[in-house]
């Protein structure tokens, strides 16, 4: 880290103990991706509740080349338990960023489009007409976002291909 760590407590004291957690678990953070710019962590308790008794929040704050990391999770009881629930989290987010920026990470591609061309309601199917003129079986099982009846010839859908018995059939059909 460029910036040393800042730690801060409200509503309470923390000890020593507690520190020397907070900052190993801080410096581990490196290995998961070594430019973090600045690391801030705030342990609060904000209020007791007469049937769980004292809660304690742990939250932490990333400054990263390029974004910020942010981690905020339910409180608990135990405030080791939260600090190591916090500091999991935080480890989870900086893998995904790191992952990220490497390019590792799969982007999907879009599902394609096409033209409802035919409709038969009293049968439950239809037919769909993509760019390239192939023309694909869907049934009404398979429209995600609308029902089957209110579907009209003309409308252009996106859709998700399988092999079927009989040739190319949509498993998804959503209307754009």
């Amino acid at each position: 880290m460029e910036i040393p760590l800042q730690i801060t407590s409200r509503d309470f004291e923390l000890t020593e103990a507690m520190r020397s957690e907070i900052l190993k678990k801080a410096e581990k953070l490196d290995k998961y991706y070594d430019r973090i710019t600045r690391c801030r962590v705030i342990v609060e308790s904000p209020h007791r509740h007469k049937q769980e008794g004292r809660l304690y929040n742990v939250q932490i704050f990333l400054t990263l080349p390029g974004g910020e990391l942010i981690v905020k999770r339910e409180p608990d009881e135990d405030l080791y338990a939260a600090i190591r629930s916090s500091f999991d989290t935080a480890r989870r987010k900086l893998e995904d960023f790191a992952r990220r920026q490497r390019g590792d990470v799969k982007r999907h591609e879009e599902a394609p489009y096409a033209r409802i061309s035919s409709l038969f309601p009293e049968m439950g199917y239809g037919f769909i007409t993509t760019p390239d003129d192939r023309e694909i079986y869907f049934h009404e099982n398979s429209v995600v976002n609308r029902d089957f009846k209110n579907l009209q010839e003309g409308m252009e859908v996106r859709f998700t291909e399988e092999k079927g018995e009989k040739g190319p059939q949509a498993s998804s059909v959503t209307v754009i």
